[in-house]
């Protein structure tokens, strides 16, 4: 009985804070991502590593769509652009700069494992999108509280 009980209070505890948590997952991510794009195109956070060519890009990228995803706005597409952009950055900048067959296959081996994580947490977030807690769902709230009012009004015959 004792463990039927500590069950369900886990499953309520885990629907309970589902979505704050995700929310400040998404924010903190989101700004972390930011300051990659920041540090290469301004200098800030800690210098920069240059802004020419794909570094220039990558940190248009880096800074719009982290700061896209930190507040939830627009959040799948953000997180489309982000998650192909390290996964362009792993098989390129990692995968392609080492020799051997075994680190290009390990990813601890070659030094991707935060590209990689990042590709697939932005991969979770194209599909999940901006939670309950972000502008997206706000505006989703507010557009489909306007388009029942509208439906809802009835003409009368003339």
């Amino acid at each position: 009985m004792t463990a039927r009980i500590d069950i369900i209070s886990l499953e309520a505890m885990n629907s309970k804070f589902a979505d704050p948590v995700y929310c400040i997952m998404r924010v903190i991510v989101g700004l972390l991502y930011a300051s990659h794009g920041g540090q290469k195109l301004m200098g800030f956070p800690g210098g920069g590593h240059g802004v020419s060519g794909m570094a220039f890009t990558a940190g248009i990228i880096e800074l719009v769509c982290g700061l896209l995803i930190a507040f939830g706005l627009f959040t799948r597409l953000a997180a489309f652009l982000a998650s192909g952009e390290m996964a362009v950055a792993y098989f390129i900048f990692y995968v392609g700069a080492v020799e051997s067959a075994s680190a290009k296959f390990f990813p601890i081996m070659n030094g991707g494992e935060l590209p990689l994580v990042l590709c697939w947490l932005f991969f979770f977030m194209v599909f999940y999108g901006g939670g309950r807690w972000s502008i997206d769902a706000m505006w989703s709230k507010r557009r489909s509280s306007t388009s029942s009012a509208s439906s809802s009004v009835n003409v009368a015959p003339a």
